[in-house]
């Protein structure tokens, strides 16, 4: 089982993953606690993670790219048409994975932690 991409729904407390192989079948289906998102991160071989944007999502962000792997960020409007049936946290996150992979999305620069938090850099 070798996840090549993942979609990861962000929330408070659950997080939702949605990963595929390089065919395109799911091979991850999975809530994790806030607590555990790191350490499966951290386990898995470098793959592609597809996030919404958020304040949240560039700190994950620089995690995960860390750890070595390639993140990519999607204003949520360019997702929204990729989300099937209901909302919900499993759909979003397969929505996300799907968005990840389309090659006209465009994609939110990661922030650094000081433009994160708004500091000037200095000169």
């Amino acid at each position: 089982m070798k996840i090549t991409r993942i979609g990861l729904d962000l929330a408070k407390n659950v997080f939702q993953v949605h990963g595929v192989d390089r065919n395109e079948r799911v091979v991850v289906r999975r809530r994790l606690s806030r607590g555990e998102v790191e350490g499966f991160f951290e386990r898995l071989e470098p793959c592609l993670i597809g996030m919404e944007a958020c304040g949240g999502a560039h700190h994950w962000a620089r995690l995960f790219q860390r750890q070595g792997h390639t993140v990519r960020l999607m204003a949520p409007q360019f997702v929204r048409p990729y989300i099937r049936n209901q909302k919900n946290d499993a759909n979003d996150a397969e929505g996300i994975c799907e968005a990840a992979a389309r090659p006209n999305m465009r994609f939110v620069t990661i922030r650094n932690v000081e433009r994160h938090a708004g500091v000037a850099p200095t000169a």
